[in-house]
């Protein structure tokens, strides 16, 4: 570990000063000493060793900052930086995904004019546009953080079988049933799809959201009326409750991915986290055991696995539709503007090439570029786990372009609905998918249960 961060410092000394991050620094405007706190949610020990490798050679090219990374829960950091505002204790920079950015941003903790003109000096049209929605204010324009991180989240499938099959990409709801039931065929314990089945389980809406969205049926109205109970909404559960005939028996969650390493299912929903479980045995080697599942009796690592899986990013019935998360940089109000320049300044440099590739590198596949193009070059395929180089430049292109069809329950014509969020987080969505898929209780009757159920919480 420490040979790795040594190297990580000698790197990142001897290639900052080609991505002309430095010039002009910090102290340009700062005319001083500035101190302040960078609040990130990658708790791990390793990944904050990079961090603070990252930290170390900005320091030491602008020695009047000083920057001291604090690593926060992310269930946390809402709760927290609320209490930092009360006592007039803010950081100057924070790592958080859209919903904690948007929420903390509509309270007026967030300095948007700063987050603007960073967006600016990055390049607003080196961002995929859709990252850049998710953390618009609602005014055209002006955004409460900066995108720098994301996953999509889509279906992966055997590309292999499906061609020898002659079945087209599972892209549409048509295309996406045909090949869940010709692959099915349970007597030799072979599955068609996995899709959450869970009563408690978030995964449920994470399959389920993109396939509502494409079939334009949503939560609320732009103006925040709840429109839950609709006859597209009803399509697409019906059409979900179909796909899960497909599945392994008995609820089911990520977890059954077990089915896909093992060679016993056709597709799975899943997020690019999965994409070093395909590629090396020491992180698959957990799914291809018999202990998760009875029905399972283990297999070995296939290492053409990951060159006969694509992924589609996008489902398409009345429009396409997409799944995800984007991670931000977000930078409180300051009440000392030199703390701001400086944060801005750091940020400029987090932004250059070998320092962003360095911090997407902690968390293959978990992170994925919000810059267009990055995700080609020959710096980031080559990453420590030799993970992307065996997916290959193109196939990298296919699946982080998804970040651009990312769907939302929470967002409605570009207005934030703050009321969706509080839904997905008391399980309303996947309670009422296990009622229809493993109590067999009729689809009208479920919606009317999970509708009551929202509009409690909405009183």
């Amino acid at each position: 570990m420490k040979k790795l961060i040594l190297w990580l410092l000698v790197v990142l000394f001897t290639l900052a000063p080609l991505s002309g991050v430095f010039a002009g620094g910090a102290q340009d405007e700062a005319q001083g000493p500035v101190e302040f706190e960078f609040w990130t949610r990658e708790t791990q020990s390793e990944r904050m060793a990079t961090i603070q490798v990252l930290i170390d050679t900005y320091v030491a090219m602008n020695p009047d900052v000083t920057i001291k990374l604090v690593a926060v829960d992310e269930n946390d950091m809402a709760l927290n930086m609320r209490a930092a505002a009360s006592a007039g204790t803010m950081p100057a920079l924070l790592e958080i995904d859209a919903e904690i950015a948007v929420a903390l941003g509509a309270e007026g903790i967030l300095d948007t004019d700063a987050a603007g003109k960073m967006i600016a000096k990055v390049g607003k049209n080196k961002f995929f546009p859709r990252t850049l929605d998710l953390f618009e204010t609602g005014d055209i324009g002006v955004y409460y953080a900066i995108p720098y991180h994301g996953m999509t989240q889509g279906i992966w499938y055997r590309a292999d079988w499906f061609k020898e099959a002659g079945l087209e990409p599972p892209t549409t709801w048509e295309t996406v049933e045909k090949a869940a039931k010709y692959f099915y065929n349970p007597e030799e314990n072979m599955y068609g799809i996995l899709v959450g089945t869970m009563e408690t389980e978030s995964y449920d809406e994470q399959c389920f959201t993109p396939i509502a969205m494409s079939n334009k049926a949503g939560l609320f109205d732009k103006d925040g009326n709840l429109i839950f109970n609709s006859p597209e909404m009803k399509e697409a559960i019906e059409y979900y409750a179909r796909l899960a005939k497909y599945s392994p028996p008995g609820p089911q969650t990520w977890r059954a991915r077990d089915y896909y390493l093992q060679g016993r299912m056709a597709m799975f929903f899943y997020s690019t986290f999965i994409m070093d479980d395909l590629a090396v045995f020491e992180v698959a080697k957990g799914s291809l055991t018999s202990d998760n599942f009875a029905g399972l009796d283990g297999a070995e690592f296939d290492p053409d696995l990951v060159i006969n899986t694509k992924c589609a990013t996008i489902i398409d019935n009345k429009q396409p539709a997409g799944f995800g998360a984007v991670c931000s940089l977000a930078m409180p109000v300051q009440d000392d503007p030199r703390i701001t320049q400086a944060t801005m300044d750091f940020l400029t440099y987090l932004y250059s090439p070998n320092a962003y590739i360095t911090f997407l590198h902690m968390a293959v596949g978990g992170m994925m570029p919000v810059l267009k193009g990055v995700g080609e070059t020959e710096r980031f395929l080559n990453d420590p786990k030799g993970v992307y180089s065996r997916y290959g430049a193109d196939k990298i292109r296919e699946i982080n372009e998804g970040l651009d069809n990312i769907e939302s329950f929470g967002i409605v014509e570009g207005v934030r609905i703050e009321a969706a969020s509080t839904i997905y987080s008391k399980k309303i969505i996947p309670q009422m998918i296990y009622k229809i898929t493993q109590e067999g209780m009729d689809i009208d009757q479920a919606m009317a249960w999970a509708e009551a159920e929202m509009k409690k919480l909405l009183k």
